[in-house]
Parts: C-alpha cells; sequence; structure tokens
C-alpha cells in the first residue's frame, strides 16, 4: 500500500510527434508488450479467453531477463513434491523477512498460494524442470530460504527452459500473433484509457491498437554500469508508464546480486545463487571465509545482506573483489549441475572445480515499478502490468531469492485473465501528438550513455548518500533537459531518453528515502527505520 505519494520528475507526454491517421496500425483484442514469462502467460490466458492477442518482444524471445535467468522459481509444491518441514507459512515468512518490512503481507500470501497451480501450467506447456534418477523433483535452497523449495531446469539454464515452453505454446496458439524485434517507444491513451502503444521496427512507426493493453516490458538494470540484465533492461516500460501518467513506487529499491563474474573487459554473467545453495562459499583475498562474521546464515543470508557484507570487505581489505569458492564440490557435480558457468568461466580459462571464482555485486532486480493491485490492474484503465516492471506489494525493500519467475507467472496469468475478459476491438482511436524539435545535431548518444551508467554506479549503486544523490539528481535533470531534449529518430536516442527518465526517478526516490532499508543503503543514515512506500506521479501536466 502506497503511503506517500508526491510528484516525480517532469516529462513530456510522448517521446516523439504522430497522427494515427497517418500512420499504418495493427488491431487486436488484447496487446501484450513483452516476450518473457509475465508476458507469454499474459498472452496465453488472455488468448484462452477466446481473444485475438498480438505479442510485441523487444528483441527476440531469448532476449529477455526471464530467459537469461539461471537460479530457478521459489514454490512449495504439494506435500508429495515438497521438504516435510515446508509450506505455505514459512515461504511467507521467509519473504517478510527478506522485503525489510515492506512487504504487503496480504499480496505477499495472496501470490505464493497461487504457485503451486501456476507451475503446473508451466508443466502442461512442456516445461521440463530437472528430476532426480528416481524421478522426484530436485529442489535446491538459495539465500533467505528457509527449506528446498527452489526448482531448476538443465541445472542453471531455468528462465531458458521456461521461456523455450511458453514461446512454443504461444507459436503455436491460433489466436497469439507474435512480433519480435518490436521496440514499444509510448503507450498511447485515448480519454484517459489505454489504447494500445506506437512501436518502431524495421525502420517504420507502427500503432498497435488494442482493447486492452499488458505491460510486461522487465526491468531496467542496463541504467547501471554494472548489471547482470541483457542490454534490452533499459526500463522503457516504467518510463512509457510514467509519461502517460500511471503511478510507480518503491523505486529506490534496486537489488544488486551478490555474486556476478568480475574480470575486466568480460561480461558481468551472473553467478546463481544456488552454487552457495549447494555449498559454495564466500572469501576474501586473504581466503579467509568472511559471511559467518556478518550473518548467521552466512552465505545463505538474504542478498541485500550479502551484497553489503562483499562491499564492506571490499573496503576492508583495499582488494577489488572478492571469491566464491566452489572448488570441494567437485568437477563432475559442477558440470552437470551448474553446466552453464562451468563452461561460461571455462572460455575465460578459469576452472571452477580447481579455482576460486572473483565476484563482485551487480544491478540486479528492480523491486519498485508500476503500481498494480493482485490482479495486474494498473492506475490507467484498461492498463494492466506484470512482472518485473510491475510493483505488487511481493517484493518490499528487497525480492527473495527466486520469487520473480514465480511473481511473473501468477501475476502475468492473473492480468492476462482480466485484460482477456475485458478486451475487445479497440474501436475509432484518433490520436496525434505535436512533434518535438529535432535533438540536438551531433550528439554521442553511446558515450551520454556510458556517463548515465556509470554515474548511476557511482551516485546511486549499492550505498549512497545525499551529496551523491544530490549530484546525480542535477546531473540527470540537466541531460534530460539539454543533451537529451527533443526528438530521436531511432532506438537508441529513445532507449537514452527512458534510461535518463528512469535514472532520474530511482535517483529522487533514493534521495528522499534517508534511512537503510533492504536494498537502498544510505551511507549517511541515523539508524532509523522507514517503512513508507514511496509513490510518484508525473508532474509536468494532469495524466491524460
Amino acid at each position: 500500500m502506497i503511503t506517500d505519494v508526491r510528484p516525480g520528475p517532469g516529462s513530456s507526454r510522448y517521446l516523439l510527434g504522430f497522427d494515427l491517421r497517418r500512420r499504418p496500425h495493427l488491431e487486436a483484442d488484447v496487446l501484450v508488450v513483452g516476450g518473457g514469462v509475465a508476458g507469454l502467460c499474459a498472452a496465453l490466458a488472455a488468448a484462452d479467453h477466446g481473444k485475438e492477442v498480438l505479442v510485441l518482444a523487444k528483441a527476440t524471445m531469448r532476449d529477455s531477463n526471464t530467459a537469461w535467468a539461471q537460479g530457478g522459481v521459489a514454490v512449495v509444491l504439494n506435500q508429495a513434491e515438497r521438504e516435510p518441514e515446508d509450506d505455505i507459512e514459512v515461504h511467507v515468512r521467509d519473504t517478510l523477512v527478506a522485503g525489510a518490512g515492506l512487504c504487503d503481507v496480504d499480496v505477499v500470501r495472496d501470490i505464493l498460494g497461487d504457485a503451486a497451480e501456476s507451475i503446473d501450467l508451466l508443466r502442461r506447456h512442456g516445461c521440463l524442470f530437472d528430476r532426480s534418477e528416481k524421478g522426484a523433483l530436485e529442489l535446491t535452497r538459495e539465500g533467505g530460504h528457509s527449506a528446498r523449495r527452489i526448482l531448476h531446469a538443465n541445472g542453471d539454464s531455468t528462465g531458458a527452459e521456461i521461456v523455450r515452453s511458453l514461446a512454443a505454446a504461444a507459436s503455436a496458439h491460433p489466436r497469439i500473433t507474435v512480433i519480435e524485434n518490436a521496440f514499444a517507444i509510448d503507450l498511447l491513451t485515448d480519454g484517459g484509457r489505454a489504447a494500445g502503444v506506437i512501436y518502431y521496427r524495421r525502420e517504420e512507426l507502427v500503432a498497435a491498437l488494442a482493447g486492452t493493453t499488458i505491460l510486461a516490458t522487465g526491468g531496467c538494470g542496463r541504467v547501471w554500469r554494472e548489471s547482470t540484465n541483457p542490454p534490452v533492461a533499459t526500463g522503457d516500460g516504467l518510463a512509457m508508464a510514467y509519461r502517460a501518467g500511471a503511478t510507480l513506487a518503491d523505486l529506490e529499491f534496486m537489488q544488486f546480486h551478490p555474486t556476478t563474474l568480475y574480470i575486466a573487459g568480460g561480461a558481468r554473467l551472473l553467478i546463481t545463487e544456488a552454487m552457495r545453495g549447494e555449498g559454495a562459499v564466500l572469501k576474501n583475498h586473504v581466503g579467509e571465509r568472511f559471511m559467518p562474521r556478518y550473518h548467521a546464515d552466512a552465505e545463505l543470508a538474504p542478498r541485500d545482506v550479502v551484497t553489503r557484507a562483499i562491499i564492506s570487505e571490499i573496503r576492508r581489505t583495499g582488494f577489488p573483489h572478492v571469491w566464491l569458492d566452489a572448488t570441494h564440490l567437485g568437477a563432475e557435480f559442477l558440470r552437470g549441475r551448474f553446466p552453464t558457468i562451468f563452461q561460461a568461466c571455462a572460455k575465460l580459462g578459469i576452472d571452477i572445480a580447481t579455482a576460486w571464482m572473483p565476484v563482485h555485486p551487480s544491478a540486479h532486480y528492480h523491486c519498485g515499478g508500476i503500481v498494480t493491485d493482485t490482479r495486474g490492474a494498473t492506475s490507467i484503465p484498461r492498463l494492466w502490468a506484470a512482472g518485473e516492471v510491475a510493483c505488487t506489494g511481493l517484493h518490499g525493500a528487497n525480492r527473495l531469492a527466486s520469487n520473480s519467475i514465480l511473481e511473473g507467472l501468477v501475476m502475468g496469468i492473473r492480468a492476462g485473465n482480466d485484460a482477456g475478459n475485458a478486451g475487445g476491438p479497440p474501436g475509432r482511436v484518433r490520436i496525434s501528438a505535436p512533434t518535438p524539435e529535432p535533438a540536438p545535431d551531433g550528439l554521442d548518444v553511446p558515450d551520454l550513455v556510458r556517463s548515465l551508467r556509470a554515474m548511476m554506479w557511482r551516485q546511486v549503486g549499492i550505498e549512497r548518500n545525499a551529496a551523491e544523490l544530490a549530484v546525480a539528481r542535477r546531473s540527470l535533470a540537466f541531460w534530460l533537459s539539454h543533451q537529451a531534449r527533443g526528438g530521436f529518430r531511432d532506438r537508441s536516442g529513445w532507449e537514452l531518453q527512458n534510461q535518463l527518465l528512469v535514472g532520474s526517478l530511482v535517483a529522487s526516490a533514493a534521495e528522499r528515502r534517508t534511512a537503510s532499508v533492504g536494498t537502498h543503503t544510505r551511507a549517511d543514515s541515523l539508524g532509523a527505520i522507514d517503512t513508507t512506500h514511496l509513490g510518484y506521479i508525473r508532474t509536468d501536466q494532469e495524466p491524460p
């Protein structure tokens, strides 16, 4: 529940000028923007209501946070398949502890209660989770969990298997049309209601119109320099919803995953928490296992605790990273249980069966987003949101490991059901927007993106303080109103504007929350706990 809603940074309503009477357009009963777990579940649910569904994926369906997810799905299964000591209330308790006082208890219990049924849907669509030689589902444990309740697939490629099965089901469904490499620029509203989006594909602007719209665009990790996210995670859904007048909340809570492979010049490969769940330990540069000094659960403490401990060790020792030691688990086990990590490290010359892995935290998952109810409905009529782009109240100030795909499943299905029930032909839509002045000539967009990501990492990163947050807010405001003003003509420019807006929103939220809680660490905090839910609305004009 939002307890404090204030105006956020100003923004233009649309990023470009258009007149729908002069633009090609597609029509559907239900429009889904996003091709990850939430979007695909929503599309399948809406289509099962007999509605024509159009899915727009920014890249391919292999390029999403879901597809890149390694660890698994947290779920309390039926009594025959779960651990004897586990039940829904234990999972609820673990989620609330990780969320540091900002979870909505009723929402947590409601969403987790539908988890097992959602997993059954995945299995019906052909998703194959790992099983033992005897045929039993293999469950693992991750940080913050009191029991082994994490389902996984192909060792450490759970997200890819989920997307494979759902994408195959969507592609085979006669009422679902999927368009890949379609970049949604702005949410269209007509009379205050969502009417679709305008998107860019093959150097052409197209309007996608629908009776109901579902945003499932994923996260914004690429706003930070160090990130586990794919290049598509630039916060587009957050930005377009904000420009359209939707209420956003808890934007300061970017979760920094404790363990990503840290090699200069290399991609920040996620080292799944499941590896620590199987027994890998963190060590500092002198070989000391340090996590027992920070938390009773050691390596299996909640992610925000482990991340802060790693940063503390880096600061204390002056060494640029820490080490993850899995050598005692043996080559055969590591190769079979974590094939993706084993092979990726081998390509970099690291045999994880004999050598420690250099690791450092990176931006991973955004706990805030577009405010929705427990059915995915937003503050804009006929607009739903599901997955990482949404803020339901499940995660609070820090997401419990492997609750993300779970939420995408449950909320994607719910949003698809309700948007499917309400969806239908879009009717006559006549929207236009004035053409803004052209963007500045000669602007080096890639350089400005690098500057933005570096500043967000330094000033709005793992540890924050008032002085640096003020610098970030002023810098972002200047870049938005000067270098990135006006109308761009390609995806890179629109992504830049989205990233700057999202960065500005996060910095403003982090500046307002003066106390540390969950993933939001204020180095200048006086130690008070602040469990206010901070919401944001646009400032420049009334919601359309």
